[in-house]
């Protein structure tokens, strides 16, 4: 019997680019005036990270899509809502697993700098349908060298912009980071200043996004960065998140 080509199915939770499940693989097509220069930066995370972080693997690439392969599971804000603490702790464990790793043979890191993922939080997160432990984290569009505090403030706003019930578990991520989390007058400080924008240069081109910037950040990133904070925590699915 001949059957018909399976259809390209595009997979949720994509707003910029156009992704799609075709034949068991993930075929990412790049929009935008700085396509290549995204799909770049993302290729060179992805063959850096591949093996020492759980990430998809690159299969072939051209100037305007990228060939990957598929993750099984369920995307993190898919199940944000009815398991916070598990969700949370393990993104914060993902930030301190990435952050931790030595990446000077790829990237030009300079003093305390450390690879960002750059739009970093539960919702490019994969996580395993059974187990809830995490299976890959994607998009990698916006890595570049940084620091930490830039993937931490993004989290931190994706969850008290989208996710406002969930405000007050966010201290589970910190934990999960490393670091103890603030509470007090520092909450408020930070849901007003939510929206302050931060500019950052990634391959070489400036961008403006917006993320938190709010005093309790810097108060996070002084506690992570300093030698109070606790190891990294057990290896999950051979990857020390």
């Amino acid at each position: 019997m001949i059957r018909a080509p399976q259809q390209p199915e595009r997979l949720p939770h994509g707003y910029t680019n156009l992704t799609t499940l075709e034949g068991g693989r993930v075929i990412k097509r790049y929009a935008g005036p700085d396509a290549v220069l995204r799909r770049e930066a993302e290729v060179t995370a992805l063959t850096t990270l591949a093996g020492r972080f759980p990430v998809p693997t690159v299969i072939s690439q051209d100037d305007s899509q990228l060939t990957l392969s598929f993750v099984p599971g369920v995307p993190g804000q898919e199940i944000l809502e009815q398991r916070p603490h598990d969700v949370l702790f393990a993104v914060g464990r993902a930030g301190r697993a990435l952050h931790g790793l030595d990446v000077s043979a790829t990237y030009e890191i300079v003093g305390g700098a450390v690879l960002v993922h750059g739009d970093f939080g539960p919702q490019n997160m994969v996580f395993d349908a059974k187990t809830l432990q995490p299976a890959a984290v994607v998009d990698w569009e916006f890595a570049h060298p940084g620091d930490a505090v830039e993937d931490l403030a993004w989290a931190e706003w994706i969850i008290r912009t989208h996710h406002p019930r969930l405000i007050d578990s966010l201290g589970t991520m910190f934990e999960g980071y490393g670091g103890a989390h603030p509470g007090g007058s520092g909450m408020p400080r930070c849901s007003r200043n939510a929206d302050g924008p931060l500019t950052s240069s990634i391959a070489g081109q400036e961008r403006t996004r917006h993320r938190s910037r709010c005093g309790s950040g810097g108060w996070r990133l002084r506690r992570i960065s300093g030698s109070d904070v606790e190891p990294a925590g057990p290896t999950l699915a051979g990857f020390a998140l």
